[in-house]
């Protein structure tokens, strides 16, 4: 059982050094575009929300 873990943490660092991590740039231009990305969404949730919200008003 010991070996066995020693074996995962050892293949995990050996995978890890395979990882390639982003640059500061790329990071924040990704940042950026989670960011408009979510705020679009979350506009079109509020939008499709209040409609709905004054149609069942009108509605009954």
């Amino acid at each position: 059982m010991k070996d066995k873990l020693i074996n995962f943490f050892k293949d995990i660092f050996k995978e890890m050094k395979k990882v390639t991590w982003p640059k500061k740039e790329e990071l924040k231009d990704s940042t950026k575009i989670v960011l408009v990305t979510m705020l679009i969404f979350a506009l079109f949730v509020y939008i499709v929300d209040k409609g709905i919200s004054e149609f069942l008003g009108v509605l009954f």
